[in-house]
């Protein structure tokens, strides 16, 4: 992708989530790879990242993904998203999400993403999730 584009995505994701803490390492279209670090609010009893953060990674992997390929798309929204608890993430390292479009529609985008920990290959999550998409 070309830098203005992702530059443009940055943008509006900044503009639109002040607070997050993600970062886009990478947008394509039908693709996108997001980084995260870990705080001290994202871990749960037992030194691990709490379910709720890795859900929040993957759906915004998908959201910069689709704004990726089809253009920036701020009413597009979230209708499933199904995750699978792979591996306990450690709490100090960074979570990467990858996410690869399988299909988009008029009405609808379907993506997997994987989550990974920074130095590690091995998924701690794999999420499918699908967007329903205004009409364009």
């Amino acid at each position: 992708m070309n830098a203005s584009r992702q530059d443009e995505i940055e943008q509006f994701m900044a503009q639109a989530f002040p607070n997050s803490l993600f970062r886009i390492v990478d947008a394509a279209p039908k693709s996108a790879t997001i980084r995260r670090p870990v705080t001290q609010d994202d871990t749960r009893p037992g030194g691990t990242v709490s379910g709720p953060t890795l859900m929040a990674l993957a759906d915004t992997a998908l959201y910069v993904a689709i704004h990726a390929t089809v253009g920036i798309t701020p009413h597009a929204v979230t209708s499933n998203l199904n995750i699978n608890f792979l591996r306990r993430p450690p709490a100090d390292r960074d979570l990467l999400a990858v996410c690869k479009l399988m299909r988009v529609g008029r009405t609808l985008a379907v993506g997997e993403v994987s989550i990974v920990s920074e130095g590690d290959d091995d998924p701690v999550a794999h999420v499918v999730g699908t967007y329903a998409l205004p009409r364009r």
